[in-house]
């Protein structure tokens, strides 16, 4: 039975606020994904506000922080925990709203935008050749193809400087200092900030809830192995105390970290055991997504269903316990030693 506990039993309704902490306020967005909606934070500054984290780029949104902002006038900066568009979609209209720095982690700021400009491996024709050499049929391949730059039109601009933050900064935010984590397998340098004197930590997507965090294989990385540095990051909140209270970017703030983290690792060690067994024959990520996911998948699903296959393939087989070669027709298919 788990002792996950959950002070609030409601999330807050748009355009309103809940005090979870001294001086911490909790508000949330919409989204227009099966994931409907986003957890953001406001923290009390010297004379003013800190924002961390923003939501997407869009008009309702926007007229949600218009709302908010006659409550919080005074914005003193804008902090982001990662590059993904449900958290950096504002940021540079909040900043120029108020004439403030973004502060983030530098791995994040430059990622988005080289995923604003399709630059390097960021384009979703080098996603999806990663996504055939793993075995995706070319039919739902074909469902994901299209020209939009999705992320573009979720994060319309981004500030053009930042102020860089690194593992182990300590940052003051009125009479609370917060010491910056960063943790990779989700993001490149996901930054989560921890704050001793109130026993809260700002976890951001690496620590939910109630559902697992994706980690994927991406393809500017097609090699890494994002499930094992993901599993190394969430253990570090074994460092924090038990009872701190986890503030995340989906799901309900929550007690019971170290819990939350044994739960997540068992989970993936679950997912691992099941795909052994069906590697007894040689399959590829795009074969084995029955056995990862166990309901029908879209086109959107079906792109972070198969980054989250291929990252637990990389792992058994940077981990000796698979073997992988490539076939005739170029596809990647894995199987037990």
């Amino acid at each position: 039975m788990s002792s996950l506990q959950y002070p609030w039993k409601e999330t807050p309704a748009p355009g309103a606020t809940v005090e979870v902490a001294p001086g911490i306020h909790w508000l949330s967005m919409p989204l227009p994904f099966q994931l409907d909606h986003i957890n953001l934070w406001i923290a009390q500054d010297e004379d003013g506000w800190t924002l961390i984290d923003t939501g997407i780029g869009n008009e309702q949104t926007r007229a949600l922080w218009d709302k908010l902002l006659e409550r919080f006038k005074t914005v003193k900066r804008v902090i982001l925990t990662h590059y993904h568009p449900d958290h950096a979609g504002n940021a540079d209209w909040l900043c120029r709203r108020f004439g403030v720095e973004l502060w983030t982690t530098q791995g994040e700021y430059l990622t988005a935008h080289a995923v604003r400009q399709r630059a390097a491996g960021y384009t979703s024709e080098a996603v999806l050749a990663v996504f055939r050499r793993n075995g995706l049929a070319e039919e739902r391949v074909q469902a994901m193809t299209s020209n939009r730059n999705r992320y573009a039109e979720l994060v319309p601009e981004f500030p053009h400087s930042y102020r860089r933050i690194i593992e182990g900064d300590v940052l003051r935010a009125g009479n609370n200092t917060w010491r910056a984590i960063v943790g990779h397998g989700h993001a490149p340098e996901h930054m989560s900030l921890y704050s001793k004197e109130l026993n809260t930590v700002i976890a951001g997507d690496m620590l939910l809830s109630t559902i697992s965090t994706n980690v994927s294989v991406w393809s500017i990385d097609p090699e890494g192995d994002p499930l094992r540095l993901f599993l190394e990051s969430i253990a570090r909140y074994r460092e924090l105390p038990a009872d701190v209270l986890v503030l995340p970017s989906h799901g309900k703030p929550f007690h019971g970290a170290h819990e939350r983290v044994a739960q997540l690792e068992q989970h993936h060690k679950d997912r691992l055991a099941e795909l052994m067994q069906s590697l007894k024959t040689p399959k590829s990520a795009g074969e084995l997504l029955p056995v990862l996911f166990r309901r029908p998948l879209d086109a959107h699903q079906t792109f972070f269903a198969m980054g989250e296959a291929i990252a637990h393939l990389h792992y058994l087989y940077y981990a000796g316990q698979a073997q992988r070669a490539a076939g005739a027709d170029g596809i990647m298919r894995y199987a037990t030693r």
